[in-house]
This record gives structure tokens, sequence and C-alpha cells, in this order.
């Protein structure tokens, strides 16, 4: 027996429930390992509530990403051994295979032997946030040393990542927040600029910061009638990801800025990666190098412990967290 997280109804952080569930031995080609700690992703607070782009029969598990310890391997599994210390590719599927408990199953190929030096909360906050972004910046726009791009929900931990990822291949980073509150702490993590939504003008401010050219690539989570401004501030053949539609409002195209810009409008999912073998080697190659040189740094907002999975759902959608919300197992 070992106790997970699930739901047997849709709503609010109250739903969660931990139970002692009979979970049985790995398959083959699967990998089951004892969780240590777990990373908070908002996708599993949409999924809780019903407005995921999963549909799970109930009750039904959730959680995307896990660092821990094998504990067994299924048949045809040679690259784990029990002990090894590893952490979890979210897989396209976090119905089928749920992160929220003391153990974990997973296909061979989402595992990875994270570096050494990671302890078991920095390794469960590594490869949402930087899979992420990395197939947004790197594998879709191409961003390179000397491109600008513009981040919005900027002190999210896919924010965080993308602005360390801008860093690290020598690119501007412009950091977009709500309010001031976090406008320091940005710029401690690496921003180059900060624009509050709350006291300027977000077209106008972009603008002054990239100049005439404008800005190639823009990085957005929220959507909304954020596109205009956003559209208004991008260079010619620029490129816009949208990977997240916070906004509850509705999203205008902005077809004049378009046509006249011949921008491009892409949503963009992490599944792109993941799913890919070869995009995700290379991802993995990307990410490993940067945890162990120091570039890329997950930065952690606060841990919580297993029994308190319900409050952590509640600070999950206060949008108070700055980074990754952690919980330990």
């Amino acid at each position: 027996m070992a106790r997970i997280v699930r739901f047997h109804r849709h709503g609010g952080p109250e739903v969660l429930r931990i139970e002692d569930v009979d979970l049985p031995p790995p398959g083959p080609g699967e990998v089951q390992i004892r969780v240590k700690a777990l990373g908070l992703n908002r996708a599993e607070a949409l999924l809780r509530a019903g407005s995921y782009i999963e549909t799970p029969a109930l009750p039904s598990g959730l959680g995307l990403e896990a660092a821990g310890v094998v504990e067994t391997v299924g048949e045809g599994v040679k690259d784990f051994v029990p002990g090894d210390a590893v952490s979890v590719i979210p897989p396209q599927s976090m119905v089928r295979w749920p992160a929220y408990g003391e153990l974990a199953t997973y296909p061979a190929g989402l595992i990875v032997k994270h570096p050494p030096s990671l302890d078991w909360q920095t390794a469960a906050a590594v490869w949402m946030q930087y899979l992420t972004a990395y197939g947004a910046l790197i594998d879709i726009a191409r961003l390179s040393n000397g491109d600008a791009v513009v981040i919005t929900a900027a002190s999210s931990s896919v924010g965080l990542a993308a602005i360390q990822i801008a860093n690290k291949i020598g690119a501007t980073a412009i950091a977009v927040t709500r309010t001031s509150v976090k406008k320091q702490a940005l710029l401690d993590a690496g921003a180059a600029h900060v624009v509050v939504l709350a006291e300027e003008d977000l077209a106008a401010r972009l603008s002054e910061i990239a100049g005439p050219q404008g800005v190639r690539v823009v990085l957005d989570a929220i959507g909304g009638p954020i596109f205009e401004p956003l559209t208004a501030a991008m260079s010619k053949g620029g490129i816009l990801i949208e990977y997240g539609g916070l906004s509850r409002e509705p999203t205008p195209f902005p077809l004049a800025a378009v046509l006249g810009k011949t921008l491009t409008l892409r949503g963009y999912l992490v599944h792109e990666i993941t799913g890919a073998p070869e995009k995700l080697e290379t991802a993995k190659a990307f990410i490993l190098e940067g945890l162990e040189t120091g570039t890329l740094r997950p930065i952690i907002d606060r841990t919580f412990a297993f029994d308190q999975i319900v409050e952590a759902h509640r600070y999950l959608e206060s949008n108070e967290q700055f980074g990754k919300i952690v919980v330990t197992v």
C-alpha cells in the first residue's frame, strides 16, 4: 500500500484526498520510484478543477513532476537499478502517470538520472519549467545571441526558466509582471528589464526598451487584451508563442499588426518536446549542461509537506509565489 493523492469530484483544493492505494508493480519498460519530492504546476489545479485539456475518469490521481529513488524496475529496463536517484520528465498524461504519491510509476524513457549536486526539492523543480521554456524559445523561436524576448507571467517557474535560458544564450530578457511587488526579485533573477502592467503602458515601454526594430520573440502565458500591446511592440517577422491563457477576458486577434508585420502567433504545449524523442534528448542535454554549470538554477518559492497538499494547492492558486512550489514526501 502507498499513500497517494486523488480527487473524487472536481472542485477547489479541498477535493484533494490522501488515500491508501495498492499500486501494481511496474510493467515491462516501466520504472517505479519512491517519491521524495513533487513539483507543483498550474496544470494540476486545472485538472482538479475540471478545466484541463485532459478529462479524467474519477477518482483520479494527478501530478506531473517528481524526484526520488528507483524502487523497482520492470522487465526489459536496463538503464536503471534500484537505488538510483532520478527525476521525472512530465508525461503526456498525468491521469495515466500521476506523480502525487509515495510511489509513482513511469515509462523508463521519462526517467532521468539527475546531477548529484541537486537535492530532492531542486530535482523535482527542473523538468516542466525548463522543457517548456526551452521548447518555446530554442526549438521553436530559435532565440539567439542579441535577440530580445518578452516574457509575461515572468515570476512563474516557466517565466524564471525563460529568463535564465535567455541569459544563457546571450539574449535580452524583458520581464512583464502585474505589480511592482516582484520587480526587484525579477531583476535579481536576471531580467534585463521589468515592465509593470499596473503602472506602465506596455506597448510604449516595450518600444522604449527595444527601439524601432521591436522585439522578435514573445513568450506569453496570459492571452486576453495583452495581445494587442504585445504585438504592437514586435518586429517584422516576429513570433508570439502562447502557452498558457491565464486571462479570463477574450483574446483579440491583432489583425493589423499580424498583417503589417507578418507576425506568427503560435500555440505551444510542452508535449511537442516530451513526445518527440530526438527533440527531448537535445533538450535534456541543454538543461543538464545548464544545471551542471550553474547557468540554470531552479528557484523554489516555498516547500510544503505531503500532508499539506490542500494548502499547497491553495498557495498555487494565490499567484503569490515567485518560482516553484515543491511538496516533500
